[in-house]
């Protein structure tokens, strides 16, 4: 990619808000056309009208089957092609782990996993055959330790991270670079529904990441020489002890 990214086509996943929408504000600000998608469609649409480049909003659950191969689709027949994935979107689940509602547990993993496999999956179908493209991953510290009051959130980056690496070394000299981001605390409406969750108080102890740190960490890993790959970027608060 050039340092501008200009010209480039970019799905992000999860784009409402938080990390995603400040994802693909920056991508759209250095010249990228985008496909912006989430679940509300109201609030995905007032997130697209901010975006200065060109771009179009598609509403999707992206845990349900054939999501991904939709939108990617829609970037293709939009713009012409597909040369960024941003698999940012993500649900969270605190407390103990015998109190989660079932239904809770599995929009979870329909989200963290399935949906996320599925967006890359889709992404490399347009990707490979043109021997291109970059894909990065929204995971997060806690797939990197097991954080004792969050299981299921944990156990689901996790599984993403496995993922992602093994992914990654499958497509080594393939042209496609595959990377995650893992962020700590970061100020999103996701955390705030959250609580600030966690015995700590993580939320109100430390000054927190915003979603645009997160945003130029993943610009960064986009605008690497080809012959470079950030495998995984750890972006924390300066005084989050974890």
């Amino acid at each position: 990619m050039t340092s501008d990214l200009n010209g480039a086509v970019a799905l992000v996943t999860g784009g409402s808000a938080g990390i995603g929408l400040a994802i693909a504000t920056e991508l759209s600000r250095r010249g990228a056309s985008l496909v912006l998608t989430a679940r509300s469609a109201d609030r995905l649409e007032e997130a697209r009208k901010h975006l200065p480049g060109p771009s179009c909003a598609v509403p999707a659950d992206i845990g349900a089957p054939g999501a991904a191969a939709a939108l990617v689709e829609t970037a293709v027949r939009s713009f012409g092609s597909l040369d960024i994935a941003i698999a940012n979107a993500g649900v969270y689940l605190s407390g103990d782990v015998w109190t989660a509602e079932p239904a809770a547990i599995e929009r979870l993993v329909s989200t963290n996993i399935y949906g996320v496999i599925q967006t890359v999956t889709a992404a490399l179908a347009v990707m490979l055959p043109k021997a291109s493209g970059d894909i990065v991953v929204t995971s997060s510290v806690s797939g990197y330790q097991a954080i004792h009051w969050e299981p299921v959130y944990s156990a689901s980056k996790h599984a993403l991270r496995a993922f992602v690496q093994g992914t990654r070394r499958q497509l080594a000299g393939k042209g496609v670079r595959l990377g995650e981001v893992a962020p700590g605390v970061v100020h999103t409406d996701l955390w705030l529904a959250a609580g600030g969750a966690g015995p700590d108080d993580l939320a109100g102890r430390t000054g927190g990441v915003t979603p645009e740190d997160v945003a130029e960490a993943v610009v960064f890993m986009l605008t690497r020489p080809s012959h470079v790959t950030v495998r995984d970027l750890v972006i924390l608060p300066s005084d989050q002890q974890i």
